[in-house]
């Protein structure tokens, strides 16, 4: 199966997106309990995450949450899902869990579709720094 730690969390982003970066630097910062570990969707690792969860990455494209041998998320389920896992402010968001997540992923869905254009994009996945990198799988 996949080289992957069961105790934690997997975010799998875009790592190109400019938006995605900087939500996995916030992610980063309040991660105080050490929950997340991150890998960018189109690394090997990334792919290989995705194929053996059977996502159809025409339909998500920008986060999934996968927690290893229990269950995985998409849109803004993995949103809510990691917000309500850091706690503090960034809890208030869940309120939005009692909204179906149709109505959610609407919303979601328009921030993902417009992310490059309001946020940029870069060439290339960034490269963690020593201080992080044992955050990144892959």
């Amino acid at each position: 199966m996949l080289n992957i730690p069961k105790d934690k969390k997997i975010i799998l982003f875009d790592g190109v997106c400019n938006l995605c970066d900087s939500a996995v630097q916030v992610i980063i910062k309040h991660d105080t309990k050490d929950i997340f570990r991150f890998v960018a969707l189109q690394s090997d690792l990334g792919q290989k995450i995705i194929k053996h969860l059977g996502v159809n990455t025409q339909k998500t494209d920008s986060i999934i949450l996968y927690q290893p041998g229990f269950a995985y998320y998409y849109k803004s389920e993995a949103a809510l899902a990691i917000a309500k896992n850091l706690g503090g402010l960034f809890y208030l968001t869940t309120i939005f869990s009692i909204f179906p997540t149709s109505f959610n992923n609407f919303f979601y869905d328009y921030i993902a579709v417009n992310r490059y254009k309001w946020f940029g994009k870069k060439e290339s996945c960034m490269i963690p720094t020593k201080e992080l990198e044992a955050k990144f799988l892959d």
